[in-house]
């Protein structure tokens, strides 16, 4: 994580094609991008390396959008590997998979989502690979700052401190984020495993 004033230097060197803050950024960031992508995507190594790719070539891109009074670098970045993760998941291909979960059942789901526990059901292998595959579709429905904010909370277990430090925002606001999140996240997530396909419909 870089500190305030390197942000902006590199920020103010991507803005001018600086090859070494491009480099800089890279060097800062891209393990979390690695891990967050990862997170989202699944583990189909070649596509989260896409993704991964895709982010890091459209922040080059877009470098003249940061603005550091609305936000740090990660919050910025983040956003950019989001947006390449929900490209990823609309797919059509995608799409159709996901849709094809709905016999997922909400009442286990729920202790999930309410309480942060484990899935007290004894699953088969294949409904808990659906499960979390629907999860990381839900997480990339989200709004970015949502989304990160849950995977780096809930499933890299970082202390509301490292968010705090990482978004540039107060540990209340985060803590008042993360419920709005919580409360996001299970809102889609329900419309997302009751949504029926035309095939079950028939």
């Amino acid at each position: 994580m870089l500190e305030e004033q390197e942000q902006l230097a590199v920020a103010g060197g991507l803005r001018s094609g600086c090859r070494e803050s491009w480099a800089r950024l890279y060097d800062a960031y891209s393990v979390d991008v690695w891990r967050y992508v990862a997170r989202l995507v699944g583990a189909d190594a070649a596509a989260v390396a896409d993704v991964v790719q895709e982010t890091f070539i459209e922040a080059a891109r877009s470098a003249m959008s940061f603005d550091s009074t609305r936000g740090t670098l990660w919050t910025w970045l983040v956003g950019i590997t989001h947006h390449r993760v929900a490209s990823h998941w609309r797919q059509a291909a995608r799409t159709a998979r996901l849709r094809k979960l709905v016999e997922l059942r909400a009442d286990e789901v729920k202790h999930w989502l309410d309480a942060g526990e484990t899935v007290s059901q004894p699953w088969k292998q294949q409904e808990l690979a659906e499960f979390a595959e629907l999860v990381r579709a839900t997480l990339a429905e989200l709004p970015a700052e949502y989304a990160s904010l849950l995977t780096v909370k809930y499933v890299d277990e970082r202390e509301l401190a490292d968010l705090s430090e990482q978004t540039g925002s107060s540990i209340d606001a985060v803590k008042s984020k993360l419920a709005r999140a919580r409360r996001e996240f299970r809102t889609r997530f329900e419309r997302l495993s009751r949504e029926p396909t035309q095939s079950m419909r028939e």
